[in-house]
């Protein structure tokens, strides 16, 4: 039998990358739709590989010197990051998991726009909340359009392991 606290990390493990990849499907459907770019998470791990030298904030993220497995690094933190808001959701909420519900996903989803618009953003060179960007207002709103994806995540990947469990009765 499996304990309460093997249950909830792997629960929480599931359904952020689960979020996570419903904010990635999004991402290319919008791109095939819209041809909306999305970001790309070389420039994360760009930006991360720079942090360990000491360096937080750059004029532009892409115009940094590359560091070594830059890809493979912002695509890790960014399921990491999504774990970690997965956690966040079952650590305010802790019986979440058995019965999901929108409003909690909702609120840890989209609260999760902070990080970009205050330590992100401003640290790849585009200002706090893309007020450095050619259109910050557009910048913003493809953030938020992203965030409320991967709080769409959170409840669908959480109705879906919490189903699972229950059938696995764990």
């Amino acid at each position: 039998m499996v304990n309460e606290l093997t249950t909830n990390i792997l629960g929480v493990v599931a359904v952020g990358m689960g979020a996570t990849a419903v904010m990635d499907i999004w991402a290319v459907v919008q791109k095939s739709l819209l041809g909306v770019a999305s970001l790309d998470y070389r420039m994360v791990g760009r930006w991360i590989g720079h942090l360990s030298q000491g360096r937080f904030r750059h004029d532009g993220i892409g115009k940094a010197a590359p560091v070594r497995n830059e890809a493979t690094t912002g695509w890790t933190a960014h399921y990491a990051i999504g774990i970690v808001y997965a956690g966040l959701l079952l650590a305010i909420w802790p019986g979440w998991l058995r019965d999901p519900t929108l409003l909690p996903a909702f609120i840890v989803g989209i609260g999760s726009i902070v990080v970009p618009f205050f330590i992100m953003q401003p640290g790849f060179g585009a200002g706090i909340a893309a007020s450095r960007t050619p259109r910050p207002w557009l910048s913003r709103f493809r953030s938020l359009v992203a965030h409320c994806s991967f709080a769409v995540g959170l409840i669908g990947s959480g109705v879906l392991i919490s189903r699972l469990f229950e059938f696995l009765r764990i």
